[in-house]
């Protein structure tokens, strides 16, 4: 099934000149939207991380800010509802705050190529963050020092994506462009598992927020699978629709079987894997490639995304917008 407009609620900012890369609900506001994106489809020129909020009246900036380097990934804190985090093409991650006109309050600068990812962990009792470099290295970072925690070293292609799991404190995991699947534990030496996943890039996986041993791999070859930690010998699910590479995949907050991926062939696709036919639907809204996708923690349903056309929208799709 395939909808043009978005389903219901939807609404829609343009962010001209400016290519969205990533998108993520705030954790304290509900229908607040950080928004990384890069001048030129991050090949030249600058980045803006751009704060949206939907109202009544549609979708509206408040406020902007300007680095000299495409921002390819956003995250909120999670003890500070004003302070940002982004990573950029130039292998440095800029830590910003939202109360403030001007910034960034931080930045670090480490990589020694692009920062393509970056993500706030999600346990209680630890303010950590962990990014991803094209340097083929992961690093760890407490906000409130200057420098990293720790190096992990193992992947041999680039990292697209670095996800702390929301179950284990101190864990992460890291998709490659060397068609690993990988997960780390900060406290331990070395990789804890290495999951040959795909024979592809992998740009994009994600942690199942109902179940600690379920994670998903979006690749190149433009399937989905579900790998459960305890047997990685097979995937548990594959998932097959998109028609270009996959972008981005976000596991539900509301559902176990629930995800949504968004794609370069320009649609977001949302599943259940645990039926026989498991693509709910297809939402066709953008004309270029989509690369950012979030479901929002506070209104169910909700989803952000944002693409190349230069727009951010966010909606809820008729599949969530029923019990599912």
């Amino acid at each position: 099934m395939g909808t043009a407009g978005g389903g219901r609620g939807a609404g829609a900012l343009r962010l001209p000149g400016l290519h969205g890369y990533a998108v993520e609900f705030s954790p304290y506001w509900p229908g607040r939207v950080a928004c990384a994106a890069a001048q030129y489809y991050g090949i030249a020129g600058c980045g803006t991380l751009a704060v949206l909020e939907q109202n009544e009246a549609g979708i509206v900036l408040l406020r902007s800010f300007d680095w000299n380097d495409g921002l390819f990934d956003v995250t909120w804190s999670e003890n500070n509802e004003h302070v940002l985090i982004t990573s950029s093409g130039d292998g440095s991650l800029q830590i910003w705050d939202t109360a403030k006109t001007k910034g960034p309050l931080q930045v670090y600068k480490e990589h020694t190529q692009e920062a393509y990812s970056v993500d706030w962990s999600q346990t209680r009792g630890e303010q950590l963050v962990v990014s991803g470099s094209w340097d083929q290295t992961a690093k760890l970072w407490d906000p409130a020092v200057g420098k990293s925690l720790r190096t992990f070293k193992g992947h041999e292609g680039v990292i697209y994506s670095t996800i702390w799991s929301p179950h284990i404190p101190g864990c992460f995991a890291s998709a490659s462009g060397d068609q690993t699947l990988r997960v780390w534990d900060v406290k331990a030496p070395g990789v804890k598992l290495v999951i040959p996943a795909h024979q592809a890039e992998i740009l994009s996986c994600d942690w199942c927020k109902y179940d600690e041993n379920l994670l998903v791999t979006g690749a190149v070859d433009c399937s989905l699978k579900g790998w459960d930690l305890r047997n990685i010998r097979q995937p548990v699910f594959i998932l097959l629709g998109h028609t270009y590479a996959i972008r981005r995949v976000k596991f539900s907050p509301f559902h176990a079987t629930l995800l949504a991926s968004c794609s370069y062939d320009f649609t977001v696709r949302f599943w259940d894997f645990s039926k026989p036919n498991p693509l709910l639907e297809t939402v066709e809204h953008h004309t270029e490639f989509t690369c950012g996708l979030d479901l929002s923690l506070h209104n169910r349903g909700q989803v952000v995304d944002c693409a190349w056309d230069e727009l951010v929208k966010i909606y809820t799709p008729s599949c969530l917008a029923v019990p599912v």
